[in-house]
């Protein structure tokens, strides 16, 4: 069974930088699609951006669109979220999850593996 571990989250300021890693154990998601969810309160569970098993399709919700980038370290089974210019609307619980299968889906109820999520406070 995965297990997905998210770090890297906390305050930081409107403009500002923050790097978040999703740490994988009990076995390798390589081959995975991988992707960060965002929640606020009141709202469900956003998909931010994901990545095909086989790195050939990237996808972005608009908000976040040439700020966030996501990446993955296969030989270290991590996957990581790189945001920029972050503004007060990126304030919100960010998740890592994983599927079995390349593909990524948007709902999240159809993904297999989910961290505990980590706080982004964005202040202005």
């Amino acid at each position: 069974q995965v297990q997905l571990e998210e770090s890297g989250g906390g305050l930081v300021q409107t403009g500002g930088s923050l790097k978040l890693s999703c740490s994988a154990s009990g076995g390798s998601i390589s081959g995975s699609a991988v992707a960060w969810f965002r929640r606020t309160p009141g709202k469900e569970r956003e998909l931010v951006t994901a990545l095909r098993g086989n790195d050939e399709h990237t996808y972005y919700t608009d908000s976040v669109k040439g700020r966030f980038a996501i990446s993955r370290e296969n030989a270290k089974n991590m996957v990581y979220l790189q945001m920029n210019s972050l503004k007060s609307e990126d304030t919100a619980v960010y998740y890592c999850a994983a599927n079995r299968e390349i593909y990524f889906r948007r709902e999240p109820e159809l993904w297999d593996y989910w961290g505990q999520g980590t706080q982004v406070t964005v202040s202005s």
